[in-house]
């Protein structure tokens, strides 16, 4: 009887790590002294285990993971329901963030701390999730075809001079339907429709699966701008020191640019909110905000934290202030307007 118990043991251990229990977990599931908080993540494990291992480290509360998509994490914590074992939801762009929201998965949550590191432009209106990082979405050109005086706004992107010369990422990513969304509420969805229709008349090739993949087009000459990520420039500046791109910030004397964000929730039906909250209001202070930026190459959340000397080079910009949850709020009809535009 005893073998048969540990074993019954293990393999729902294993189900709490990879399927979920069938039983909701509890404080006697873990150790006397601390809970282990289980967090599902879209961030890889590279960019989240040095942050959660140092965080164990300083409080000796434990973290486990779950590294997938954010539909299918998004997904799970809906069939899971009350049984889930998991305590936060870490994702990528205020697009998933908001969706996650709609879907009741994720708690309101009270926390001083927490407001106080994220500027309230970076956070749902709900508290049900914050932001964690930064990154902007903006204009990468070649610097053997194109100078920077010729650049100036995203909407500028649609002018006939750049026909055949612009090269975008798929409008089937989250990142473009999130700088979409934002346009919408700042231009309107008729002017913003005018200009997704000009970067469309623009192409020089159907869009790419990613940036990584856009930028590799603009060096090879087949275009010569587009729109990424700050943290893909960051990544193929690393791996190619010389590379003949740069990057532009936009819309200078309007909006500013275009900032997404990676942020997290505690989920509805936490075993543990209180320790999850506690990781995230961590994860919120000046000194795990460096790290977990630098990690990724993106800005912090906190504006009181400096980005790495590698990611301040690129120089300073101002930001759109509009608050992110916007991408989310708009995202079905900035889905609808580019597939109305032919932008897919």
């Amino acid at each position: 009887m005893r073998i048969s118990f540990l074993t019954l043991a293990g393999l729902c251990l294993s189900a709490v790590l990879m399927q979920g229990c069938s039983e909701k977990p509890d404080s006697t599931t873990e150790t006397a002294e601390k809970p282990v908080v289980t967090v599902y993540s879209e961030r890889k494990e590279h960019l989240i285990k040095p942050m959660f291992d140092k965080f164990t480290a300083e409080t000796g509360i434990g973290v486990r993971y779950i590294t997938d998509g954010a539909g299918p994490l998004i997904a799970r914590l809906v069939n899971e329901g009350e049984y889930t074992p998991a305590d936060i939801l870490l994702t990528v762009d205020a697009g998933n963030l908001w969706q996650a929201a709609q879907s009741g998965v994720l708690r309101s949550i009270d926390s001083k701390i927490l407001e106080e590191n994220i500027p309230a432009n970076l956070q749902s209106s709900d508290n049900t999730w914050f932001a964690l990082s930064q990154r902007a979405r903006t204009i990468v050109y070649s610097t053997e075809r194109v100078a920077p005086e010729d650049l100036s706004t995203y909407e500028a992107l649609a002018d006939p001079k750049w026909k055949g010369r612009l090269c975008l990422r798929t409008a089937k990513k989250v990142y473009n339907q999130s700088l979409v969304a934002t346009m919408i509420k700042t231009l309107g969805a008729e002017k913003t429709e005018e200009i997704v229709r000009g970067w469309v008349e623009n192409l020089a090739t159907d869009p790419y699966s990613n940036d990584t993949a856009v930028m590799n087009a603009i060096v090879a000459g087949q275009c010569d701008v587009g729109l990424v990520n700050t943290y893909y420039f960051g990544r193929l500046q690393v791996e190619q020191p010389g590379i003949p791109l740069a990057l532009f910030w936009p819309n200078q004397e309007g909006r500013g640019v275009h900032v997404n964000v990676s942020g997290a929730g505690v989920t509805k039906h936490a075993p543990y909110p209180e320790a999850a909250q506690q990781l995230l209001e961590w994860l919120s202070s000046e000194e795990a905000q460096y790290d977990f930026a630098r990690l990724n190459q993106e800005y912090p959340a906190n504006p009181d934290v400096p980005p790495s000397p590698e990611v301040a080079a690129w120089g300073n910009f101002k930001a759109d202030l509009i608050n992110v949850e916007a991408a989310g709020r708009l995202q079905a009809e900035a889905i609808k307007l580019m597939d109305r535009a032919g932008y897919r």
